[in-house]
């Protein structure tokens, strides 16, 4: 037998022992012992090999699934994180730590409530991409989408015009108000370009063709983690640093109303009470983007929910802001 298939059966005689291990602490409830039996298999297991990495991922995400059922979801969480310290870039633990820090329903699900609920006239989307969220509005609102390389992957609505640009050259070169017919714009969408500079860009062009009662929602403002977090991508699963947008809206405009809901994957920002005559955040960007650009994640790392001002994503509550 080669050195490499006797590796793997060696692998596999391990993961059957943990098994058995780990069914012991279950029937025992020692949950002290199940986190150290898989933190001292995944410090034991074989490295160089990529199979070992699968199977011993494939086995910890099994874990993680049946701690979730079980109501257990910090150690979920836990053993997805053990996961990602070997493969940053595992999806089915991104999706799964993703969804037992944000429960409820996908984002999108999400923006189709809102535009039920709220049936705006006018929809503004920043960030097309396929085409995902730019055919949920209603058959009768005007929608308009911006993006310099959009990728539709189905057909949109009578009422939908997409402009192939960049958002800084759509507010430049267009007459928003004319292009909704005399309209402002009662409900807006930025999911651009992952940077906090500029969706910040976008806020401050959207918010003076709104209106007080108009809405404003920035997808990605939840990061999950540190690397995922930051502006340059590196990983797959990735939301970028509009994190700090939020922050920056809670400083320099208190008079808004700014919640992060927990929609999963990347939370999604909500902004109301809006003031388009407001000309703080355009007058003072230059030293906004200087401030927050050297605002680590660290300062919110522990107090994440808090400082983004996290509400749980359910409905009722959702709505009662809306009203």
């Amino acid at each position: 037998m080669g050195e490499g298939r006797i590796n793997v059966a060696i692998a596999v005689s391990g993961v059957l022992a943990l098994r058995r291990s780990t069914m012991a602490a279950f029937c025992f409830g020692n949950t002290t012992l199940l986190k150290s039996l898989w933190a001292g298999f995944f410090r034991r297991a074989p490295r160089a090999e990529p199979e070992h990495r699968d199977l011993s991922a494939a086995l910890a995400m099994r874990e993680a699934g049946i701690r979730a059922s079980m109501g257990e979801i910090a150690a979920a969480i836990a053993l997805c994180k053990e996961v990602l310290g070997h493969d940053r870039n595992h999806h089915a633990a991104r999706l799964l730590w993703a969804q037992l820090e944000l429960p409820g329903e996908h984002y999108l699900k999400l923006l189709t409530r809102l535009h039920h609920h709220l049936q705006p006239a006018s929809y503004l989307e920043v960030g097309v991409f396929k085409g995902a969220s730019l055919r949920l509005p209603l058959p009768d609102t005007r929608v308009i989408g911006v993006d310099p390389a959009p990728q539709l992957d189905g057909a949109t609505g009578s009422n939908t015009r997409v402009y192939k640009l960049t958002s800084d050259d759509f507010f430049s070169q267009h007459d928003v108000h004319a292009e909704f017919g005399g309209r402002p714009v009662e409900l807006a969408f930025i999911d651009g370009m992952h940077s906090f500079d500029t969706a910040l860009r976008d806020f401050i062009q959207i918010e003076r063709l709104a209106t007080p009662a108009s809405t404003i929602l920035i997808h990605d403002c939840y990061p999950q983690d540190r690397i995922t977090a930051q502006r340059e991508r590196v990983t797959t699963f990735w939301s970028g640093d509009v994190w700090r947008l939020i922050l920056v809206l809670q400083k320099y405009r208190p008079g808004l109303k700014v919640f992060t809901i927990g929609s999963w994957p990347t939370g999604l920002g909500l902004v109301r009470n809006l003031d388009p005559h407001s000309r703080v955040l355009g007058d003072r960007y230059d030293e906004i983007v200087t401030e927050f650009m050297a605002y680590d994640y660290s300062e919110i790392e522990d107090h994440k929910a808090r400082m983004l001002n996290l509400i749980p994503n359910d409905w009722d509550r959702i709505s009662a802001l809306l009203d």
